[in-house]
C-alpha cells in the first residue's frame, strides 16, 4: 500500500509540474504578454517598463519560469486588479475557497444520498416504473444546462413561492462569528442555531441546482454497475446458500460495484470544486467560481492564476483520493502493482 501511495503522490507532483508550465506560458501568449493584459491602455512606456522590470520580464525565459514557480509555491501569485483591487490574490483565494467547498461538500452530498440508493432500486427491480422514473430524471438531470436550472429553481422556489432565499449565504444583518469560513459549520461550533440554520436554508437552493449533474452521472453508473454484478456466478452461488438479502447486497453486490462509482464520484466532486462558476454567479455566492468569473471579465489575472491552480490542485488531490480509495476497496489492485513492480 505503501509502494502504491508514493507512486501515485509523484504522479501528482508531475502533473502540477505540467500544469505550472502550461498556466506560465499561457500568461506569455496572452495578446501583448502580462504586462498590457494588467495595465491596459492606460499604460505609458514609462509604466510598461517599470511592470517589466517589477515582474521579471526582462530576464531570460527560464529565470521567469522558475521565479514564477517560486512565487507560486510561496504563495504569491500578486496583486488584485480587478475582482479586490489592493488585496493580495492569496488572501483573496483563501476568503472565498470555503464558500466554494462548502457548496461543493453540500452539492455531492445531495447527490449521493439519493443517486445511490435510487441506482441500486432501479437496477433491481429494472423495467419497473421506478426504474423508468429515474432513467428519464437523470436524462433531464444531464441534459438541461445547470445555469437555467439554477433559474428555474430560483424563480419558482424564491420569487414565486418564497420558500428559499433568492441569493447570497447568509442573511444580511445577521450577527454571527466566524470561524472557519463554513459558515453552517460556524453556527455548529459556536452554537449560534439561527446562524447555523439560516446558512443551511441559503445553502440548499445552489446546492440542489449544482447536483443535478453528479446525481444523474452517478445514478446511471450505479445502476449499470448494480446490473453487472447481479448477473455474476457468486451473487448466484450467495443466493443458493441461502444468505441474508443484507449480507448479499453489501458484502457481494455493492462491494463489486462501487468500484466504477468510487471513480465517477471523484471525478464529479473535482469537477465541482472547479466548475461551480455559473452556480455561484446566479445564486450571488462569493466562491472561487464567481472570483474566476470576475477575473476572466476584468482581466485580473493575479486571481486568475490562483484560482486555476488551485482548482487543478483540488481536482488531482481528489483523484489521488479516489486512486488510493480503490486499493481499500479491492485489494486486487495492490496486487498487481506489486506484480507490475
Amino acid at each position: 500500500m505503501l509502494r502504491y501511495t508514493v507512486r501515485r503522490v509523484l504522479q501528482l507532483v508531475l502533473v502540477m509540474f505540467v500544469l505550472s508550465v502550461l498556466l506560465f506560458a499561457w500568461l506569455r501568449a496572452l495578446p501583448g504578454g502580462p504586462v498590457s493584459a494588467l495595465l491596459g491602455n492606460r499604460g505609458t512606456a514609462e509604466s510598461r517598463a517599470e511592470l517589466r522590470q517589477t515582474l521579471g520580464l526582462d530576464e531570460p525565459i527560464i529565470v521567469q519560469y522558475f521565479a514564477f514557480l517560486g512565487r507560486a509555491l510561496s504563495g504569491d501569485f500578486g496583486t488584485s486588479t480587478g475582482v479586490s483591487p489592493g488585496k493580495p490574490a492569496s488572501e483573496l483565494f483563501l476568503e472565498r475557497f470555503p464558500a466554494t467547498v462548502e457548496l461543493s461538500l453540500a452539492a455531492i452530498l445531495i447527490a449521493l444520498v439519493t443517486a445511490i440508493p435510487l441506482g441500486y432500486i432501479a437496477a433491481r427491480r429494472r423495467g419497473g416504473w421506478l426504474d423508468n422514473l429515474g432513467i428519464m430524471g437523470s436524462l433531464v438531470g444531464i441534459s438541461i444546462p445547470i445555469f437555467f436550472l439554477a433559474f428555474l429553481l430560483k424563480y419558482v422556489l424564491s420569487i414565486e413561492l418564497g420558500i428559499l432565499p433568492t441569493g447570497g449565504r447568509q442573511s444580511v444583518g445577521l450577527d454571527a462569528t466566524r470561524v472557519t469560513g463554513f459558515f453552517v459549520l460556524d453556527g455548529l461550533l459556536t452554537r449560534e442555531w439561527d446562524a447555523a440554520l439560516d446558512a443551511l436554508v441559503h445553502l440548499l437552493l445552489p446546492a440542489a441546482a449544482l447536483s443535478s449533474i453528479p446525481f444523474a452521472v452517478i445514478f446511471r453508473i450505479t445502476r449499470a454497475s448494480v446490473l453487472d454484478v447481479l448477473d455474476e456466478d457468486y451473487v448466484r452461488t450467495a443466493r443458493s446458500k441461502g444468505l441474508a438479502s443484507r449480507v448479499i447486497r453489501d458484502r457481494h453486490i455493492m462491494r463489486n460495484a462501487m468500484l466504477p462509482v468510487v471513480t465517477t464520484i471523484g471525478l464529479q466532486t473535482g469537477a465541482l470544486l472547479s466548475g461551480a462558476v455559473l452556480t455561484e454567479t446566479v445564486f450571488a455566492w462569493h466562491g472561487i467560481g464567481e472570483a474566476l468569473a470576475l477575473g476572466f471579465e476584468r482581466k485580473d489575472f493575479p486571481v486568475l492564476q490562483v484560482v486555476i491552480i488551485a482548482a487543478a490542485s483540488a481536482y488531482v488531490l481528489v483523484n489521488l483520493v479516489v486512486d488510493l480509495s480503490y486499493a481499500l476497496i479491492d485489494p486486487r489492485i495492490r496486487s498487481a502493482q506489486k506484480v507490475g513492480s
